[in-house]
């Protein structure tokens, strides 16, 4: 059975911002099944999940595993940079977002979907893989570490191209994935990405040699995201 996700492409949007609103629509969520519990309802009479599409102005994030060395600037620094910093409570360690950057924060209740957290991520990593795919490029999973990766059993050419960091509760997901585009790739010489040192990021821009046209691009990761997960959408 199809499970139904209202779709939200919100544009761009401060992070804060963002962080705020899907953590509302979670909260709801996660209360919603609290009260189907108590009362003995199915699950399935729940509310529908949320799939949200941004695009951040220069942010970086930092997991609640993760170590704030791994970010290389002070706060003077990141001022000049026009970015900002959070500590967030999602998993993994310290990443960026920014314009030309694909963020995608999926509200899902596994549950319902009948997955497990494990195979929620690898879901996503999929997804990812496939849109990639489609531009003639190889991606793959790098072994203990979640994401999207070109060559990442290469020593010296592993690069990520799609960040994954999760949160969930009750079953129910939230944060999610960051895929660069059109992404400004300098800006993660300011970190360690993901808390790795020995291995780089890249970009569609940069693996094809060229700016990709975003929406385009955004359309095949979302057409992608509903394939894998058996999505429905509606206005509910």
């Amino acid at each position: 059975m199809s499970y139904s996700v209202v779709y939200e492409d919100v544009g761009q949007k401060d992070y804060k911002d963002t962080w705020d609103y899907q953590a509302d629509i979670f909260a709801k969520l996660v209360d919603s099944k609290k009260q189907e519990n108590q009362t003995g309802d199915s699950v399935k009479n729940i509310l529908p999940g949320t799939l949200i599409f941004v695009e951040h102005p220069h942010v970086y994030t930092l997991g609640k595993s993760g170590s704030e060395n791994n970010l290389l600037l002070d706060y003077i620094q990141l001022q000049a940079k026009g970015a900002s910093f959070y500590r967030i409570d999602r998993g993994g360690d310290i990443t960026y977002h920014g314009p030309g950057q694909i963020v995608g924060y999926p509200i899902f209740d596994l549950e319902v979907i009948k997955i497990g957290l494990k195979e929620y991520i690898f879901r996503l990593e999929e997804a990812i893989i496939r849109t990639v795919g489609e531009f003639g490029l190889a991606a793959s999973r790098l072994e203990g570490g979640t994401g999207v990766w070109l060559d990442p059993e290469t020593s010296g050419k592993a690069r990520k191209i799609c960040a994954i960091g999760v949160k969930a509760s009750r079953y129910v997901t939230m944060h999610g994935f960051a895929f660069n585009v059109n992404t400004d790739l300098t800006y993660f010489n300011n970190i360690n990405p993901c808390g790795f040192t020995d291995k780089g990021v890249t970009s569609l821009e940069k693996e094809l040699g060229g700016r990709q046209y975003f929406h385009s691009v955004k359309n095949k990761v979302k057409r992608n995201l509903q394939e894998i997960f058996d999505l429905e959408w509606t206005n509910q």
